[in-house]
């Protein structure tokens, strides 16, 4: 018996280490009205260059739920669709949603990587759960590279407003590696519907006595293409001096381009437009083909929200107006000049 005992005891450590698997990544697939964000779509991007499982995950009301899931399982790269329907869930509140993930995550949980996108939800949840599982967060990250054989993984973000890029490494020490993802740097993932991946359903966490409430959502209505997407953006500053003249200068030029409208944070600041308009570090980072700056002088909070842009436009009538320095055309003349008779070329 003493022999037999080591000699199992052997067997069961080279099962355990034979059935080590690559990583496994978790992403939180938001939603609104039936539509998967597309910020989500470039976290299940990233999340595949993992080079492992990729499980998503959608949680909602039950009459939100089931529509979504079924577009998530047509998306390239995912293994596995999981959902968890409770009213609790519809607005994702984190207090509600943070014991469900806590459960998903526990020392038993085959995930390796929680993946998201950098999103005001997301920002609200994920650290959350990490702290209560005692575990660090990565956020805005641009870039990963993961290491099979040390099991590392190794992320960039950007710092102090963009000027510096940090390299930051996850050790193999940790179990779960928990990071957000700026949209803008990886592409969103494509949906194919000859792809079907496997669903599964998951009990809610039922929370009593919520400590937070939602009381409503206030929503800008467009037909204009979403700001955080849009392939053109059309951007305006403080020097549009209102409202009315912000609205009647720019939208037009957003017409012809087919493009969404920005604004500066001097720009919302002064009422001049919505702050879900706002582009910049406190505001949306986006990164289109085409960035026109009308009036905007350049700021380094603005620059960092779209410096990454591939084709920057600027006018302004300062010619040392710091936007230049990043413009790949510039255009010193009077706004109020130069965009009707840029409208009326484009219309030509």
């Amino acid at each position: 018996m003493l022999r037999v005992r080591p000699a199992l005891h052997c067997r069961s450590l080279l099962r355990r280490y034979a059935t080590v698997s690559g990583p496994h990544a978790l992403v939180f697939l938001e939603h609104r009205e039936g539509v998967i964000d597309s910020g989500s779509l470039s976290a299940l991007t990233a999340a595949q260059q993992l080079g492992g499982q990729v499980t998503g995950i959608v949680i909602g009301a039950p009459d939100q739920v089931k529509g979504v899931v079924e577009k998530a399982k047509t998306l390239k790269g995912l293994n596995t669709v999981i959902h968890s329907a409770s009213e609790q869930y519809a607005h994702s509140l984190p207090e509600a949603v943070s014991p469900l993930f806590e459960k998903l995550l526990g020392e038993s949980s085959p995930y390796t990587h929680v993946v998201s996108a950098h999103s005001s939800s997301a920002k609200s949840i994920l650290p959350r759960v990490a702290a209560r599982l005692d575990l660090p967060a990565v956020s805005d990250i641009t870039s990963l590279e993961h290491d099979a054989s040390s099991n590392a993984t190794t992320f960039t973000r950007p710092i102090y407003a963009g000027n510096a890029i940090a390299t930051v490494k996850a050790p193999s020490s940790l179990r779960l590696k928990f990071f957000t993802v700026r949209s803008t740097a990886f592409k969103a993932a494509a949906a194919d519907e000859s792809v079907q991946a496997e669903e599964q359903t998951v009990d809610p966490v039922e929370v009593p006595n919520l400590p937070t409430q939602h009381v409503r959502t206030d929503l800008t209505k467009s037909d204009r293409p979403e700001l955080g997407s849009a392939s053109r953006v059309v951007s305006g500053g403080r020097a549009l001096k209102n409202a009315e003249t912000f609205n009647s200068t720019l939208e037009p030029l957003a017409d012809v381009l087919g493009a969404a409208i920005g604004a500066s944070r001097a720009a919302v600041d002064a009422g001049y437009a919505d702050n879900s308009l706002q582009v910049g570090q406190t505001g949306k980072v986006v990164a289109p083909e085409l960035y026109i700056a009308i009036g905007i002088s350049g700021a380094i909070q603005h620059l960092a929200g779209m410096k990454d842009s591939k084709l920057i436009v600027a006018i302004n009538k300062d010619p040392e107006a710091p936007i230049f320095q990043v413009a790949d055309i510039g255009l010193v003349a009077d706004l109020y000049q130069a965009v009707p008779e840029l409208v009326e070329k484009l219309k030509q």
